[in-house]
């Protein structure tokens, strides 16, 4: 089992269903010549030639729209977004095409299309750039929203969103594409719409995904020396959305904190902690933790972009203030 890269796990999970199936192929804006923004399709274009790896013009509606429409007649695309603030462009098609339309025609219809879209802060990418609205898409039935935080289930998600039939939203985590863990050599895929826990504990669970697992997995560390043992429950996908495990670590742990990158309001920790106080009211010992950005346009300057931002300093407080 070999450590790489969260960007060569996503690379090695596209390549391989290339290799695969014929019928997948890659679109968006610099994938091919250049090789992506990230660096995740460098090579592709020499390997599997321009009809596959497709460059496109600066239009996300163009990028969805055709993706759409070449899912409809029996192709596989894999529709690159530069950035998921990008997708408001094609917001659109995301949402009442591709989310709706096997919906809308009874079944008749079917839309394998995956959009890959690099999510989040911290790059100093500025306020339109640099958002994290990933509960935004998680709210449309129809849409499956996958956004992983180890390479391992990088992999091994995608793999499954591009094989499965529905249209899935792929979020990358822009700080995340050096983060290295262990990778399986041989073929494996990962289920979606299935929490994971990565981390077993006994004090309190800590609900997060992407970016917040890596914030909670070093929180845990430090709260160890001080003998608070967490819990650590990573949801993976937004929608469909995996609650039995969060229910079952909170009911042997009586506390929770969640942990998300987005705005706290109207996001993932609210639908959360709504659903612990619904379904494991009797096993509360103490308020629900929400641990979020700050409420404001995130700004390009670092110290302060950082300042917005959670950190782990902050995981750490809000489980100490319950336990």
């Amino acid at each position: 089992m070999a450590r790489i890269t969260m960007r060569e796990a996503i690379s090695q999970a596209l390549w391989e269903e290339m290799e695969r199936d014929p019928k997948v192929f890659i679109q968006g804006e610099e994938v091919g010549v250049w090789g992506g923004s990230y660096a995740v399709t460098r090579g592709f274009y020499d390997h599997f030639g321009g009809e596959r790896v497709r460059d496109t013009p600066i239009s996300e509606s163009a990028i969805i729209g055709s993706a759409i429409g070449a899912a409809l007649t029996g192709l596989r695309p894999v529709a690159e977004l530069m950035t998921i603030n990008f997708a408001f462009v094609a917001m659109d098609h995301i949402v009442n095409q591709a989310a709706k339309l096997h919906y809308m025609f009874g079944g008749q219809m079917v839309l394998p299309i995956v959009i890959r879209a690099v999510s989040g802060g911290g790059r100093q990418l500025a306020a339109t750039h640099s958002q994290t609205p990933d509960v935004i898409f998680a709210h449309f039935p129809g849409l499956k929203v996958v956004a992983p935080g180890t390479p391992y289930d990088a992999k091994g998600l995608l793999k499954s969103a591009i094989r499965s039939d529905d249209p899935v939203l792929y979020i990358e985590h822009a700080t995340l594409y050096q983060m290295r863990g262990e990778v399986p050599d041989g073929e494996y895929l990962e289920p979606l719409g299935k929490s994971k826990i990565q981390r077993p504990g006994k004090d309190v669970t800590i609900v997060t995904y992407s970016k917040g697992l890596d914030l909670s997995m070093k929180a845990a560390t430090e709260l160890a020396k001080d003998g608070i043992e967490a819990e650590i429950v990573d949801l993976r996908s937004l929608q469909p959305l995996d609650m039995e495990p969060v229910y079952e670590s909170f009911k042997k742990t009586n506390r929770a904190v969640i942990v998300e990158e987005g705005w706290r309001t109207f996001g993932i920790g609210a639908e959360i902690s709504a659903r612990i106080y619904e379904e494991a009211f009797d096993y509360i010992d103490a308020p629900i933790v929400r641990i979020g950005q700050k409420q404001v346009p995130l700004p390009y300057n670092r110290n302060l972009e950082q300042m917005a931002l959670p950190q782990v300093e902050d995981v750490i407080k809000g489980v100490k203030e319950i336990v």
